[in-house]
């Protein structure tokens, strides 16, 4: 199992200060030219909680626009969609399978992948029982370990957490796994998950790697076979599956980001190919991984996407 680094508490501290505010409240935060005139054309974007503080902090809105950013669970974000509750310029996901439902779009570009890790509290005794524990599932199961993850209804991580519990049944031969090891009371928003950690809350969670990379939390590496990080244990992960309230039934898979534009203004496809367009320099300093094949696109993809 290998270990991230640790640094820079005080500086994470600040910005999940800052995350929580957004998420909760369900406010709109700005990325770039914010000192723009009025007449500066304006580009929302609906985006997954795990991308928010790239969009928010490191995304460069190209010359002549302005971003706004709306941040929430993937499963979240596609019903207020699908629902008129939001109608935004681009929409970005942690789990094209959603634009298929409960969202029905044309097309959409792949730019990113990601893998699930379980980060850790340095700081806490619990933290510290996982930090050394010869096997991760005796560490989260100790009754002095609190764990964290969030809500599979609202977000992609929060199922994918239930899809690498079973996988890990399986390669464990602990086919209890799951039902020993989770409560209601680990939920958690997947915007705020990790401030759970500075608010001494957890001890470890369920995190995607660029969460844990962004806010500087040590974190264990998961087997290949776990982790849904590799497409050569594609047919392995789509064995674990969960039914969204909806009635949705989502697969397991290699985690992918997708994103689609809603709109055809040249600003919202300016927007949209510098995203996708230059994910590796925005996402890969964070812990995603951006494969030469990115982005990749699926559908009816217009001739100036």
């Amino acid at each position: 199992m290998k270990r991230g680094a640790s640094a820079g508490r005080s500086s994470r501290r600040a910005f999940l200060a800052g995350v929580g505010g957004v998420a909760a409240t369900g406010l709109a935060a700005t990325a770039g030219c914010l000192g723009r005139a009025g007449s500066t054309p304006t580009v929302s974007i609906l985006a997954a909680g795990s991308l928010q503080r790239a969009l928010t902090t490191e995304f460069e809105a190209p010359e002549g626009t302005r971003v706004e950013v709306e941040a929430h669970g993937s499963a979240r974000v596609a019903r207020m969609v699908a629902d008129g509750q939001r109608d935004p310029d681009i929409v970005a996901l942690a789990d094209p399978t959603l634009f298929d439902a409960p969202l029905s779009v044309p097309w959409y570009a792949t730019f990113a992948n990601n893998a699930l890790v379980i980060a850790y509290n340095p700081q806490t005794d619990g933290g510290t029982r996982v930090a050394e524990a010869a096997s991760w599932p005796d560490a989260l199961l100790d009754d002095a370990v609190s764990l964290g993850r969030t809500d599979p209804d609202l977000d992609p991580l929060g199922y994918r957490t239930l899809f690498a519990l079973s996988l890990a049944a399986d390669h464990y031969d602990r086919p209890a796994l799951a039902d020993d090891l989770l409560r209601r009371d680990q939920i958690y928003p997947e915007t705020q998950l990790l401030a759970q950690f500075d608010a001494g809350g957890v001890d470890a969670a369920f995190v995607y790697r660029s969460m844990a990379v962004e806010r500087d939390y040590p974190y264990l590496e998961l087997p290949a076979a776990i982790n849904l990080s590799d497409p050569e244990h594609a047919s392995a992960y789509e064995t674990a599956s969960y039914t969204l309230p909806d009635g949705v039934t989502v697969r397991g898979g290699p985690i992918r980001y997708a994103a689609t534009r809603r709109t055809d203004t040249a600003a919202a496809k300016s927007v949209f190919e510098a995203l996708v367009g230059t994910a590796g320099d925005l996402l890969e300093p964070s812990g995603f991984t951006v494969r030469e094949s990115h982005p990749h696109y699926f559908g009816d993809v217009p001739p100036t996407a």
